[in-house]
């Protein structure tokens, strides 16, 4: 497998440092408001990470941490009047509703920076034994930047760009202006710990520092976040932990591309930001995780409701195809007759490429291409009556739903009963139009007597207030069944 490493700007085969154990640290939320799509779109791509490393047969630790202390943190806490651990625990349990929709799995260990304070003010003590650090008269403690050489290999910047831009604020007592606070001194009414500087909390990039050493050994495997952390956040976890163990940080550096919507950064200032609830009250999970992943992580990714939408024809295509061969497989009875070998080595050479796309760098976009080369391949046994009625047939169809199986265990989409999943979208479908299910399901029951008593012309009048009405019917021997038809644009 080959993963892009920000480290050194290339993709690199991915060899674990201990065997076959890997460690994997992603950097959690601040807990001071609900989750966005940028949330969605990193938590899905680091969950199909893990999901595919265990995949491969890798025992893998994944740590992902929640920053439950931060001045976002203690603002809405001040705004709302509430406690700031109060603020922080209400919006991690909204972060695990929203995730346990996208199909996020928990990661292994999940911890929060308030529980780690001691490791922390351990750290900060050895970082300024080492004069990596100073503590200033005030209380605060800050990194001297300059003291590691190294700083800036991660983003590729270098001191004399950084220090072109930066400043001492009023009040600071900074030695160099390029200096990050590891630990903050205690401002009336806020949130503080005892410390050997005074009262005070801890600084946003230390927590991450303190934590991963202690839950996994050094050099992690991979760390990753979104494209936003690699600097300064990940540059400074870099600058503190190799300046206080000695050892690379981590191997691999992951990080996810940026969300945009129609085209423009996601701001609030804009009004084009949207939450995962704001998506979801509207559209099913399944179709956000699978709109997620049709582009490959590292590049931006567009957001649109007119995308969402496409992205819900390409996964309704998937699913039909599965409950076609759902359909098949209900049989009781198969046919002795020949079935081409040639179909179910496609099926191998589908099933390879599939792989090759994931092992390139996790090219979710390219493996889903693969999923479609499958389906298309299974319509064509289903539309073949002498194949789909065959022994062959149904052990290319049982061949072809354990397949599915994998990718989907791998991707975290494809994994729900195909007729329920179907019916659950096009009712989601529906309500975005206005259509009421159940009046649609009266005049369907309504049709249908219509037709029992040979009155064709009162069939056909419902036929026409449902298509009015942006339905489709379709007559199957199963019964009628319905669907909404597609907006033109």
């Amino acid at each position: 497998m080959r993963l892009y490493n920000t480290l050194v700007r290339k993709k690199q085969e991915f060899i674990p440092a201990n065997g076959n154990a890997v460690n994997m640290y992603v950097c959690g939320i601040t807990a001071y408001d609900l989750c966005h799509i940028g949330h969605a779109r990193s938590s899905v791509v680091f969950d199909v990470l893990f999901r595919y490393l265990r995949h491969k047969g890798y025992d893998v630790t994944f740590i992902r941490n929640f920053t439950d202390i931060d001045d976002k943190i203690i603002k809405r806490a001040n705004e709302t009047g509430a406690e700031a651990g109060e603020v922080a625990e209400r919006f991690i349990g909204e972060f695990y509703v929203d995730m346990d929709r996208l199909g996020v799995l928990r990661a292994d260990v999940e911890p929060r920076c308030t529980e780690h304070i001691p490791e922390m003010i351990a750290l900060t003590e050895q970082l300024i034994s080492q004069g990596n650090a100073y503590a200033t008269p005030s209380g605060d403690v800050y990194f001297r930047v300059r003291s590691f050489a190294d700083y800036g290999k991660l983003s590729g910047r270098n001191i004399d760009e950084l220090e072109s831009g930066a400043r001492i604020d009023p009040g600071e007592e900074k030695q160099d202006p390029l200096d990050f606070a590891l630990w903050k001194a205690a401002k009336p009414g806020e949130p503080s710990w005892d410390s050997p500087w005074g009262p005070g909390r801890p600084g946003w990039h230390l927590e991450c520092s303190a934590m991963s050493e202690k839950y996994a050994p050094l050099p992690l495997d991979i760390h990753g976040g979104g494209q936003d952390l690699s600097f300064p956040h990940h540059e400074n976890e870099i600058a503190q932990s190799e300046a206080a163990t000695g050892k690379p940080f981590a191997n691999y550096w992951v990080h996810n591309g940026f969300v945009q919507i129609n085209s423009e950064k996601m701001s609030k200032s804009l009004g084009n930001f949207f939450t995962i609830r704001d998506i979801l009250d509207k559209f099913m999970p399944e179709a956000l995780r699978y709109f997620l992943l049709t582009m490959h992580y590292r590049s931006p990714l567009d957001f649109s409701f007119e995308a969402l939408e496409e992205a819900e024809k390409g996964i309704r295509r998937v699913y039909a195809a599965l409950a076609q061969v759902d359909t098949e497989l209900a049989k009781t009875s198969w046919k002795k007759s020949p079935f081409p070998t040639e179909l179910v080595e496609e099926l191998d050479v589908i099933e390879g490429h599939w792989a090759e796309a994931m092992e390139d760098d996790m090219n979710t976009a390219g493996a889903l291409g693969h999923i479609f080369s499958a389906v298309r391949l299974a319509g064509r046994v289903v539309e073949d009556k002498n194949l789909r009625k065959s022994e062959g047939g149904r052990d290319f169809f049982t061949r072809f739903k354990a397949v599915m199986r994998t990718w989907s265990e791998v991707l975290g989409v494809f994994g729900s009963d195909p007729a329920g999943f179907l019916a659950e979208l096009r009712d989601s479908r529906a309500a975005r139009a206005g259509i009421d299910p159940a009046r649609v399901q009266d005049l369907i029951d309504a049709r249908q007597q219509a037709r029992q008593d040979k009155d064709f012309a009162r069939s056909d009048a419902i036929r026409d207030e449902l298509a009015t009405m942006r339905v489709e019917v379709k007559d199957t021997p199963q019964g009628a069944t319905w669907d909404v038809i597609a907006e033109t644009r």
